[in-house]
């Protein structure tokens, strides 16, 4: 892998302390996804973030999807107390037994969720009309923590039984999905997902 950065270009603050999370920035955050495989990862990395860095959970990330099948939903929808302890036992995840059960808990909403409205994607981008929120911030500071959108998404979820999907989850989980352009005005991936 290149592990090289090029530093000449204009990015995000937030990013710049770490490659791994410089490359991420670059290469992932904030580019709209429609996978429902993908989206349920997301879902839960951010479920599994909550009270952590995100560092942390990027550098785990690797760790959680082997842990936990690669996400594959009706796969973890199926874990039974056995597999809770193996989770549980395993040190290159966070072993936080409240969002393990949320995980697997959440699969089987999401599966819900595909009988009534055909797929994850349909539903979560149901929330933004199906477009990307376009988002113009001067700076980091003006990035709002929660949004209306997040609002209406997790007060939805939670009525259907989600874990861990408060406004500000979700509205991490929008950034890094890509259902809203966070990057600032001046940063380069900001005109690139602008324009698609």
């Amino acid at each position: 892998m290149d592990n090289t950065i090029d530093l000449s270009v204009s990015r995000c603050e937030w990013n710049l302390s770490d490659v791994l999370l410089t490359r991420y920035h670059d290469e992932e955050w904030g580019v709209p996804l429609h996978d429902d495989q993908m989206l349920f990862e997301f879902l839960s990395l951010d479920a599994m973030q909550a009270g952590l860095s995100w560092n942390t959970i990027l550098r785990k990330r690797e760790h959680f999807r082997q842990a936990f099948d690669h996400f594959e939903i009706d796969v973890v929808a199926a874990y039974n107390e056995t597999k809770v302890l193996e989770l549980l036992a395993n040190p290159g995840i966070v072993r936080n037994k409240a969002k393990i059960n949320a995980i697997i808990h959440n699969a089987n909403r999401v599966i819900a969720i595909r009988e009534e409205f055909g797929s994850l994607d349909a539903y979560l981008w149901g929330f933004t009309g199906g477009k990307v929120v376009q988002n113009s911030w001067q700076s980091l500071s003006e990035i709002p923590a929660t949004s209306p959108v997040s609002d209406s998404m997790s007060k939805d979820m939670i009525a259907r039984g989600f874990k861990f999907c408060g406004s500000t989850i979700l509205y991490a989980f929008m950034q890094a999905a890509g259902l809203v352009n966070d990057h600032i005005v001046s940063c380069y991936r900001y005109q690139e997902l602008r324009n698609g």
